[in-house]
């Protein structure tokens, strides 16, 4: 047998044991990476699919990002949306700016917001109960903020545990979770990107923290930069085992690392080939994650669309307003209408969703 064609039956193997519901391992799902199957990878990334979600919708959620200050002491060399504290360039948004751009929101039909912002210095939990009280005061809106970076810094600056952050934030108004700041779980990758951010364990311990107090959240993965296939499938290990834990992701967000304006300008190693591959390992290996999130706000409305047949069952958010990626100089923008069209197109049905996944209408 050729070495073409014993890859290829290795990979079939492997793909036929995820199309009959059976849990791969690692090695079995960095097989599928360095396969270059594309298509046989996607093929079985759709019947997972749709054993895992039967039928043919696919949801979305009308919110906005929110980001309130942009002053950060993390500094991420990825970053082009943080400026250091004294920066002329730094803001932190007021309440009333905060409810405006909520008034917005829910006049474009939005049910949520998604705020997150830069690790400021001088911001202590009472900052951040106060805001979440102020808001819930007001509107009848889901809100879906502060990512476990966020969580851990609050409490290092407050001088309190996580669990008394999480307690307190949950109480004031918050409802979930975002899973941002995970970029990817393995320390040697997180040291060449993010070295001033929290490390892999505390991301997960955070997050862990998150569900046993409450709240639900979801998992991202920045990719497409420094790390390997094999990181990618840790990062994704690790995220897998979280979920057996306690079952409190509602979904997985892989999106790829946007280089320009950053510190490591010229190190995007990514393409739409391998981003449709990643989906598809990812809605393989994830096999406990209920939802695969299409990621058009990095990769545009089109690759978004063709990786519905790659295992995503979600388009994310109509994203009314989006800072931290358009910083580096990647600027889709879709609204509602663009993206039932999308769905409609790919012949599924648009359905849509609030943050915690409970569906709402069908457009």
């Amino acid at each position: 047998m050729s070495r073409e064609s014993s890859a290829g039956a290795v990979l079939a193997a492997v793909l036929g044991k995820a199309e009959a519901g059976e849990r791969i391992d690692e090695a079995e799902a960095l097989a599928v990476f360095e396969s270059g199957g594309l298509l046989e990878a996607g093929q079985a990334a759709a019947a997972v699919r749709r054993h895992l979600k039967p039928g043919s919708d696919v949801t979305f959620v009308i919110d906005r990002n929110i980001n309130y200050t942009n002053v950060c002491i993390a500094g991420c060399d990825f970053c082009a949306f943080h400026r250091k504290p004294g920066s002329d360039e730094g803001y932190l948004l007021s309440h009333d700016e905060i409810f405006r751009k909520i008034e917005e929101t829910m006049a474009l039909g939005g049910t949520g917001i998604m705020m997150q912002g830069g690790l400021h210095p001088k911001l202590d939990i009472d900052y951040y109960c106060d805001m979440l009280r102020a808001i819930k005061e007001r509107y009848p809106i889901y809100i879906h903020s502060f990512s476990p970076p966020e969580i851990h810094h609050f409490a290092r600056v407050s001088h309190i545990p996580v669990e008394e952050v999480l307690r307190r934030l949950k109480e004031a108004g918050l409802d979930s979770l975002p899973g941002g700041g995970a970029e990817i779980l393995v320390d040697r990758v997180r040291q060449r990107v993010s070295p001033r951010k929290i490390g892999a364990d505390v991301w997960l311990e955070t997050m862990r923290a998150a569900h046993l107090a409450g709240l639900r959240g979801t998992a991202t993965m920045m990719f497409g930069g420094v790390e390997t296939f094999a990181d990618r499938i840790e990062h994704m290990r690790r995220i897998r085992e979280l979920q057996d834990e306690t079952g409190g992701l509602t979904a997985f967000i892989p999106w790829t690392f946007q280089d320009s304006h950053t510190r490591l300008e010229g190190e995007s190693s990514s393409d739409g080939i391998d981003y449709l591959m990643t989906v598809a390992v990812s809605r393989i290996y994830l096999d406990n994650v209920p939802n695969i999130q299409a990621s058009w706000v990095t990769q545009g409305l089109k690759v978004a669309q063709i990786s519905l047949a790659f295992g995503a069952n979600d388009m994310g958010s109509t994203m009314i307003e989006e800072n931290v990626v358009a910083a580096a100089g990647v600027s889709y923008r879709v609204g509602k209408d663009e993206l039932v069209h999308a769905i409609r197109a790919a012949g599924l049905r648009p359905v849509q969703r609030d943050n915690a996944y409970k569906l709402i209408d069908f457009p």
